[in-house]
């Protein structure tokens, strides 16, 4: 049984969590589904930017309660918790998300990039409520992306906020009408793919690693310049300063 489902559009994967019965819960095949999913996101040299949204009308509940009371958990080898907490793709991930994004829903939504909500959607970890804790990722990831004080509020009292809340603590990056979730993703999406794939890739691990590894200057500039080499070296480094001198649009090979 297939949980997910998944499109392409130009360079863009489109994921659908589709598990509307069980309010899109993970439970162990669907967590490993999605590893597969991201890791073929991955090797796909065609594909630059990855969009998460959910048929139904929540986005997640987070973890199958119903599997964990019979000792199973959402945890894959290869990327951990839903099969991207641990380790979600270096590549571009946009989430659209409607509806609730409650406990590893919400922390689905941390492990992408930019965030397009409905005006009615509600984010919460929600894990203290159930005598759990928010370990994919919520507890040490979402201090860094709102005040620390609201995230504190937000892990402690497991309480919800509002997309618009959301929204003012710049957790959100842009909110729509209720149905246009996908469409705001795409919105992002067509601005990441004109872009250099190889620079892109790197933008976003200097930006990741500098966040939570907490770099000084001195480590910072050498890590940094590490991590680019690849991209002085491509070809899509050359084709970039060639297209700005020709006055046309790149034509990016990912190499």
């Amino acid at each position: 049984m297939s949980y997910i489902k998944t499109e392409t559009d130009g360079h863009v994967l489109i994921i659908t969590l589709d598990r509307s019965d069980a309010r899109n819960a993970f439970n162990l095949a669907m967590s490993e589904e999605m590893e597969s999913i991201i890791d073929r996101y991955e090797e796909d040299i065609n594909l630059r930017c990855a969009i998460i949204q959910a048929n139904g009308p929540t986005f997640s509940a987070g973890q199958d309660l119903i599997a964990a009371a019979k000792g199973e958990r959402s945890v894959t080898k290869g990327r951990g918790g839903f099969g991207i907490m641990n380790r979600p793709p270096r590549k571009p991930l946009i989430a659209a998300v409607e509806g609730q994004a409650l406990a590893g829903g919400m922390e689905l939504t941390l492990c992408c990039d930019i965030v397009v909500a409905s005006t009615s959607a509600v984010f919460g970890l929600a894990e203290a409520k159930r005598g759990l804790v928010a370990i994919g990722g919520g507890c040490f990831r979402l201090p860094h992306r709102v005040p620390h004080n609201i995230a504190m509020e937000m892990i402690i009292t497991a309480e919800p906020r509002s997309a618009a809340d959301m929204h003012s603590f710049g957790y959100v990056n842009k909110l729509v009408e209720p149905g246009k979730t996908l469409e705001g993703a795409m919105e992002y999406a067509a601005l990441v793919v004109r872009n250099g794939p190889l620079a892109t890739v790197a933008s976003k691990e200097i930006a990741h690693r500098s966040a939570t590894e907490q770099w000084r200057d001195e480590a910072g500039w050498r890590i940094q310049e590490e991590i680019i080499k690849p991209v002085l070296a491509s070809d899509d480094l050359k084709e970039g300063l060639a297209a700005f001198a020709e006055k046309r649009d790149p034509v990016w090979k990912g190499k």
